[in-house]
């Protein structure tokens, strides 16, 4: 049985990890915006649920043009969210609980209202505070135009312009300005933040958009016109590493250095990147000598298709094995529709498209949504390397899909010029209660609104019933932490539509994607995620674990 105790510095390895969104898991003070206080007197969910960490998404200061990722202070806690001895006291009854504590890390960009943005603007064109930014002097007769034709994540032009003239890059949200990672300031800065957060006990670090930190800021700046693609498509148009401001090269030497200040605690502190780059490159990330893990988000974005999950999961085991590190897997986050809802799109839709229409085109049916998104739970739980889960998932929770588009809240909603519906429907405050004002999340109402159907989703409504996807979830990582047993798996021979393998001590998942039952392999059922007939087949849309 793998050792995940606080003395085993590999416990990352093979960990499950659950993501706490601060604003929407719970409210203490009830002024309908989730806190820190809120996430400790929760904690003991998470440690009946069996996971091994929490990872907190951003809680410092922000007015959150982007939901937290607008950071103005990286060493301070949001007074809408607690203090710092908040968070020491959530930290400390986490690692009571025996559960890990991982924080976000926001390197690319700050928030505008950051000390040193404000700086900037004051000191003017040419000063040394400009310079921890990218500022240019506009193209055109009285630089009027972009100084490039870079593109925001989030819709439009990558610049803005102020007004003495000049135009800074945010390749976020407008008020997200980027960091100039080749000034000495910004990196003993985080330095310094990487710092505070170990020696207040933190365990690990998930670094946000890690593959944008280092532009080419050679003059003049290099358009992406030219390339006829955007994002990954346009990576793989250049020569790896060379992208004007995606994944260069030189940004892996930012990570070796934090490496040194990882390993300089006892256990050493993990990391995991999120880069949204082709498999070669991730691994790069993953170099023990770097930050030794990375996500990769090929199972959740691959179909519900066996051939095409088969594919994606032998092509990151392989990835990860490249860099020394463990797979990841996920299958939803705070940025992507809830898989409950997004497997149950038939195969090509349009997500946006579908938030767009509230949720009503194309129809879908929940209950075989929730079906699938249980079968794939246990087949990623089944895998190995290290599980990242969402915090609701856990319930089954579906997509908010019907948000009034007047409550919305995301900068893509408006940035897009209201194309893009934005990651709201996957943010709404937990229910924890089948009633009260806001379903148990606080004793006053929720920053996002929360449906009718909640209740039937609450913990206090799932808790201790047979056959609940709480329940599933509770039991199946209580069975991975007895089973799990070396990284590797093999794959045995299976009907068409049915992914089957095996992992050390013999012990197996099967998982039938296909539209029909196929026969129930022979051996000991140990978890499925739906009831089985009494006819001895596995049914569409179920997997099971089999012992040897």
């Amino acid at each position: 049985m793998v050792d995940l105790s606080s003395r085993n510095p590999d416990w990352w390895r093979q960990a499950v990890i659950y993501q706490v969104y601060p604003r929407s898991f719970a409210d203490a003070d009830g002024d309908g915006l989730g806190d820190l206080r809120g996430i400790t007197e929760r904690l003991s969910h998470l440690a009946a649920l069996g996971v091994d960490a929490l990872w907190l998404s951003p809680f410092y200061p922000s007015e959150l043009a982007d939901g937290g990722y607008d950071v103005a202070d990286y060493r301070d806690v949001d007074p809408r969210l607690g203090t710092l001895d908040d968070f020491d006291a959530m930290a400390a009854e986490a690692h009571r609980l025996g559960l890990k504590v991982i924080v976000d890390i926001v390197p690319n960009h700050t928030s505008h209202l950051h000390p040193w943005f404000q700086e900037a603007l004051r000191a003017g064109p040419g000063s040394a505070a400009r310079e921890r930014y990218v500022f240019r002097p506009g193209r055109g007769t009285q630089g009027e135009l972009p100084p490039s034709d870079w593109q925001s994540v989030f819709g439009g032009s990558a610049w803005r312009r102020v007004p003495d003239g000049e135009w800074y890059l945010h390749l976020f949200a407008p008020e997200q300005p980027d960091l100039n990672w080749e000034h000495d300031d910004v990196r003993a800065d985080f330095r310094t933040t990487l710092r505070f957060w170990s020696d207040r006990g933190v365990d690990g670090f998930r670094i946000d958009v890690a593959h944008a930190l280092v532009k080419d800021l050679a003059e003049p700046l290099r358009d992406v016109a030219e390339l006829g693609a955007t994002g990954e498509e346009a990576l793989e148009r250049v020569a790896p590493g060379t992208h004007p401001y995606w994944d260069r090269d030189e940004v892996h030497e930012i990570y070796r250095d934090w490496r040194k200040i990882f390993d300089g605690y006892s256990p050493p502190r993990t990391a995991v990147a999120e880069a949204w780059v082709p498999d070669a490159r991730r691994a790069l990330y993953a170099r023990p000598d770097e930050l030794g893990q990375a996500f990769n988000f090929e199972y959740l974005q691959t179909s519900w298709d066996a051939a095409a999950l088969r594919e994606a999961i032998t092509r990151s085991l392989a990835t990860a094995r490249t860099a020394g590190a463990s797979a990841t897997w996920v299958l939803s986050n705070h940025d992507v529709v809830r898989h409950a809802s997004r497997l149950m799109l038939p195969a090509g839709s349009d997500d946006n498209a579908w938030l767009l229409s509230g949720g009503r085109t194309p129809e879908v049916d929940a209950a075989q949504g929730l079906r699938r998104a249980r079968a794939a739970t246990l087949l990623m739980l089944a895998l190995p390397g290290s599980s990242y889960l969402y915090q609701g998932e856990e319930l089954g929770l579906p997509e908010v899909a019907d948000l009034p588009v007047q409550v919305l809240q995301d900068p893509v909603w408006e940035q897009t010029g209201h194309v893009r519906k934005g990651r709201d429907g996957c943010r709404v405050p937990l229910p924890w209660t089948a009633d009260g004002p806001s379903y148990g999340f606080g004793a006053g109402g929720a920053w996002l609104p929360q449906p009718g159907w909640f209740a039937s989703y609450a913990v206090e409504t799932q808790a201790g019933r047979e056959g609940s996807t709480l329940e599933l979830y509770r039991t199946a990582l209580r069975l991975r932490r007895k089973l799990l047993d070396g990284e590797t798996l093999t794959w045995a021979e299976a009907p068409e539509g049915v992914l089957h393998f095996a992992r050390s001590e013999g012990w197996r998942c099967v998982t039938n994607v296909s539209h029909a039952p196929v026969p129930l392999p022979p051996g000991e059922v140990l978890l499925v995620s739906v009831p089985l007939p009494h006819d001895g087949t596995l049914p569409p849309d179920t997997t099971v674990w089999l012992g040897a």
